[in-house]
């Protein structure tokens, strides 16, 4: 049966995690980011990664490759959701994550966070089926479209797109009608029944399903408008550890930028090292070198060269979140507060 969503469940969706931050909070003693052990400049530390996801290549690169270890971390890589990670954030526990522009609403609600390098770009599709005749963000007014989560950022992606092409993304309006599928793959099952017209996903999934003649991608963020370009996923770093120690977290994104360097100049390698550690859901190696290439892992050569400006992708994603009301704060007060152009030699 279908469920829609007005305006007030959508915002309650954004803001829940801020309520849940807030209970863990009391619960949660502050144990700092680092248990200092000899032989480690800052000790141990647990960094969220084990989600079968690509977009965290860079954290498995620097694992394997003793980058990590060359900073001075003794580092556990674990499993996280969302809201464990905000939660870490928020305390100081963990001091680092990768993440969508679907955290920066928490940072309006309270997390204890700022954004502090960009990751890499892509990584969401829209899909249809093979035979569909939906082309465009105008061709799915009035329809259904799946998405992980409302609020979430194949949710946002959606909106913006939709926003963006005069299409109404408020449930209230009944333009469109999005479709919440915890599961990606009950998803795709709802898109091949014809329960959804179009389903907004994470890599890899959608792309496998591409590649295997499924679905046809009618929006890939890596190279469409209006996405092209721009940050998909960002780091966030502890405001707790940041205001405490910069220079651990400068020491953190020294060791992320050799291993997006590593996989800007190695994709095949950084593919095999991935595929044999198992880190990633993906076993098409073809399609992991294409995606892992597509999603603009920047080389130290681009970094200096000023390829992208995090700063202006962060500007530019709060501009569109307030813009469809998913923000309260206008884009410069925003990126002000909730952006540290941390300097990676020394901290602040």
């Amino acid at each position: 049966m279908s469920q829609r969503f007005t305006k007030e469940k959508v915002l309650a969706a954004l803001k829940k995690s801020a309520a849940v931050i807030t209970l863990f909070s009391l619960t949660l003693s502050f144990a700092g980011c680092a248990k200092k052990e000899e032989g480690t400049k800052y000790g141990k530390i647990n960094i969220p990664a084990l989600d079968g996801s690509l977009c965290g290549a860079p954290i498995y690169i620097a694992y394997e490759n003793g980058y990590f270890k060359e900073e001075g971390f003794d580092v556990t890589l674990i499993s996280a959701d969302t809201e464990t990670r905000k939660i870490g954030l928020n305390n100081g526990t963990i001091p680092i994550v990768n993440g969508d522009f679907q955290f920066f609403p928490s940072m309006e609600q309270g997390v204890n966070t700022i954004v502090v390098d960009k990751l890499h770009d892509g990584c969401i599709k829209i899909v249809v089926r093979p035979d569909s005749d939906i082309k465009t963000a105008e061709d799915l007014k009035g329809l259904k479209i799946g998405v992980d989560e409302v609020g979430g950022t194949p949710h946002q992606v959606a909106s913006v797109w939709l926003e963006n092409a005069g299409i109404s993304a408020r449930q209230e309006d009944h333009e469109v009608e999005f479709l919440p599928f915890a599961d990606g793959n009950l998803e795709l099952e709802a898109l091949y029944k014809g329960d959804l017209d179009a389903a907004a996903m994470w890599d890899p999934l959608a792309s496998v399903a591409e590649k295997a003649g499924k679905v046809k991608t009618i929006l890939d963020i890596t190279k469409d408008e209006p996405f092209a370009g721009k940050a998909c996923c960002f780091l966030y770093a502890s405001k707790v550890l940041y205001e405490k120690n910069p220079e651990e977290v400068a020491a953190l994104l020294r060791a992320y930028r050799k291993a997006q360097d590593f996989i800007n100049k190695n994709p095949e390698k950084a593919v095999d090292i991935i595929i044999k550690g198992k880190y990633s859901q993906i076993e098409d190696r073809d399609l992991a070198i294409y995606l892992i290439t597509s999603y603009n892992y920047p080389s130290f050569e681009q970094r200096q060269a000023g390829v992208f400006n995090v700063k202006e992708d962060v500007h530019y994603f709060a501009q569109q979140l307030y813009d469809i009301g998913y923000l309260k704060t206008d884009a410069d007060t925003y990126t002000s507060k909730y952006f540290a152009d941390v300097n990676v030699d020394g901290g602040k």
